[in-house]
């Protein structure tokens, strides 16, 4: 009985002992950093896979010395996406591994064609492929155009593009950064359409495939964000730049930092108002009958520039330069809304917000919102800005120089 008893346990160890059975060897991994999407005349998926060459990466051979590029890209043509992955295999010598894949770029005449939601659903049912993968659209351009420009500082290009929306989004607003899981949400969300990030290319396409392009201090050819691109139904529909992509931004709750330059007298943009915290909170209400937007925005700052002699200590003159502020980002916003209501897409959400107030009133709604309802919707409004400090000096020296001339 013993004797069983330890043979049974052992069988159970070797059991639970036996090891990794997928297991995978890293030198026979093509690890793949972006993957673009693009359509070609016949109507077929044009995929761009971006892979990691290790030989190209900084430290990774002795004395951190590098060789060839750090990235090299493999296109692939099919009907699907599950096509492009099988079809794209036949020319990387190694096992495609996406896990760590954190960029997807989606070429403009492709989101301007074909719904794009075709395309997220390979990638969501996909078990490697990672949720938080950042998307962008690849403004006037291709997106296999964008992932083969070489880009300084850093050296794999996907990381430079995910890096720079997160740090445009940090310190401007006029983009922001969006992944996967998020953009599913935004299709399949009632009453709401999805608004995406735009990145293009600055300079000679072709300069910028070259390693030159990153050996020299002004390069030849750079990536940049650029706006946000507005869909409706799947598909993009338009672009929205500088202000108006910072008012659209603002009323979706993601600006984080930005800049307002205010007019005093007869100076313009004589003060900079530099926006730390932001909230804005949109409620639907409904008035004789028919919806009401509210958008109440609260942003607290501090005054970083003024080139006016002004006391800022002054109570009076520190309201009157909030009052400016708050007319200015109303404008702002009021602006964005006027624009993305004549495109007749609610990307901001404000169907939704009238889903879960009055659901019986939107099932009355929902079939013609976006062209009917949305662009007449009356939208309300109110932004409480504040100072909470003046930098390191309360007023300009500009001031004091002012009172010794007099």
């Amino acid at each position: 009985m013993k004797t069983k008893g330890m043979i049974c346990l052992y069988l159970v160890i070797y059991v639970l002992l036996s090891g990794c059975w997928n297991q995978r060897e890293l030198t026979d991994m093509a690890i793949v950093s972006a993957i673009g999407i693009d359509i070609n005349e016949n109507g077929l998926y044009v995929g761009t896979f971006q892979i990691v060459n290790p030989t190209g990466v900084p430290g990774t051979l002795q004395g951190g010395a590098t060789k060839g590029s750090s990235v090299v890209t493999y296109t692939a043509t099919g009907k699907n996406m599950v096509e492009l992955s099988r079809r794209v295999s036949n020319k990387v010598s190694r096992v495609i591994f996406y896990s760590h894949a954190n960029l997807v770029v989606i070429g403009e005449k492709l989101a301007r064609e074909k719904d794009i939601s075709n395309i997220l659903e390979a990638l969501d049912r996909d078990i490697e492929f990672r949720k938080t993968s950042k998307v962008v659209i690849a403004h006037r351009s291709t997106a296999a155009e964008l992932l083969k420009v070489t880009t300084p500082l850093d050296k794999v290009p996907a990381n430079k593009l995910t890096k720079t929306l997160e740090f445009s989004e940090e310190s401007w607003g006029d983009t922001f950064s969006l992944n996967v899981q998020e953009l599913i949400e935004s299709l399949t969300t009632e009453g709401k359409e999805p608004v995406i990030p735009g990145f293009k290319i600055t300079g000679n396409i072709e300069a910028g495939k070259k390693d030159e392009n990153i050996q020299m201090i002004d390069p030849d050819t750079v990536l940049k964000a650029v706006g946000v691109a507005v869909f409706k139904d799947g598909r993009l529909v338009s672009w929205q730049y500088d202000q108006e992509a910072r008012g659209l931004v603002w009323v979706l709750d993601k600006i984080k930092q930005t800049n307002i330059s205010v007019d005093w007298e007869n100076e313009k943009n004589a003060i900079a108002y530099q926006l730390l915290r932001a909230n804005t909170k949109v409620n639907a209400e409904m008035e004789n009958g028919k919806p009401v937007i509210s958008i109440k925005i609260s942003a607290q700052g501090d005054v970083g520039e003024v080139t006016v002699p002004i006391n800022i200590k002054d109570l009076h003159v520190r309201t009157e330069i909030e009052n400016k502020v708050e007319k200015d980002i109303k404008n702002l916003i009021q602006h964005s809304i006027k624009r993305i209501q004549s495109e007749q897409t609610d990307v901001f959400g404000f169907g939704e917000k009238i889903y879960r107030s009055y659901p019986k009133k939107w099932k009355k709604l929902e079939h013609d919102w976006n062209d009917k309802h949305f662009p007449t919707l009356k939208i309300n409004v109110k932004v409480d800005a504040s100072i909470i400090r003046s930098g390191l000096r309360n007023n300009p020296f500009i001031l004091q120089m002012k009172s010794n001339e007099e």
